[in-house]
């Protein structure tokens, strides 16, 4: 593992590796804050690769986890019905939401309106998190893409620069599958979550991976987002480029 200042690195042989790790820092995490707080909040991302990770925190970790006391909210959305295959809450729906007791679920209305949709969401969220000088998420899970975009915060988008807005509607995405429109979080509150975790596997991420963790590439979201305590990367071998 690579530490530079509260940036993290680590390299897993494969996806399973990666997600088991997660997991019990995840545990590990979820244990101090209700112990400090009272209250553990994350931020979900979308996606394949992180649901391995939720399909142990509904399975054999379900019951380490204080869910009475966990909110859950998501990192962005896809416009699209909460049943539709391309919904991200669906696929958490299915590997976690629906397996664990009680945690409380701020799931992104992706079957309304963009607008209407980031706009009560953006509510929603300041609601949860009304002090302006405090944390907002402990944990925000997020990805990147080859394109170094992550959430749906996509290089060269005017969301980017949103500087009072947690909660925007981004159009359909020219350069990502699906090509729809969708709601995205926005640096401002992302950027004052707790910490950080970047969940990235495959062969296909390896460049962009490179490239931020050298500050090569500064001006891609992935790399412009870090948690107010520790930024984690997660990395699979193949993302890593390691042998």
């Amino acid at each position: 593992m690579r530490r530079d200042a509260a940036t993290e690195v680590e390299v897993f042989p494969d996806l399973q590796g990666l997600a088991l790790a997660a997991a019990r820092r995840l545990v590990a995490l979820a244990a101090e804050r209700a112990e400090e707080a009272g209250r553990v909040s994350i931020a979900l991302s979308g996606g394949r690769t992180p649901l391995p990770l939720y399909e142990l925190l509904a399975g054999a970790l379900r019951g380490r986890v204080p869910w009475d006391v966990t909110e859950l909210y998501f990192g962005d959305e896809r416009c699209v019905p909460p049943t539709h295959l391309d919904s991200n809450y669906a696929a958490a729906r299915r590997a976690l939401l629906s397996r664990v007791p009680a945690a409380k679920v701020f799931r992104i209305e992706g079957e309304r309106p963009p607008e209407a949709a980031a706009r009560d969401y953006d509510a929603t969220l300041h609601a949860a998190f009304p002090d302006p000088l405090a944390p907002t998420f402990d944990l925000a899970l997020l990805g990147v893409g080859a394109d170094g975009h992550t959430a749906s915060l996509f290089p060269g988008s005017p969301a980017l620069d949103e500087g009072a807005r947690w909660a925007v509607a981004v159009p359909s995405p020219a350069a990502a599958e699906p090509r729809v429109p969708r709601v995205t979080l926005t640096p401002p509150v992302l950027g004052r979550s707790r910490e950080a975790w970047f969940l990235c596997a495959g062969a296909d991420k390896r460049e962009v991976v490179a490239r931020i963790l050298a500050g090569r590439a500064p001006e891609l979201p992935a790399a412009r987002v870090r948690g107010t305590l520790r930024t984690v990367w997660l990395l699979d071998r193949a993302a890593r480029g390691d042998s």
